[in-house]
């Protein structure tokens, strides 16, 4: 699958069954919107990452063993744990 960035550069791709999670690079992305999404097969964006704070980015992302979730960590010093069906967060704790 051939993908192009909304808005900056694709930074980290992780293959699931429902498509791929693109992380995309937060410098340049608008702080409004989430840089961490899932695109379907045929190209379609399928969800967007709930962040724990607005204006914040992701910065880092991995998917879990479980296979149901992935963690995510973000510029504002967040780790936080998302559902992979939905990309809603499960929980988040911040980092000092």
């Amino acid at each position: 699958m051939d993908l192009v960035a909304i808005y900056t550069r694709i930074e980290k791709k992780i293959e699931v069954n429902a498509g791929v999670i693109v992380l995309e690079n937060p410098n340049g992305f608008p702080r409004n919107d989430t840089n961490l999404y899932l695109i379907s097969q045929r190209g379609e964006i399928l969800w967007k990452a709930e962040k724990p704070e607005p204006g914040t980015s992701f910065s880092r992302v991995k998917l879990n063993e479980d296979g149901d979730t992935f963690s995510a960590y973000t510029l504002g010093g967040h780790a936080c744990e998302l559902e992979l069906r939905t990309g809603k967060l499960i929980s988040f704790t911040r980092i000092q």
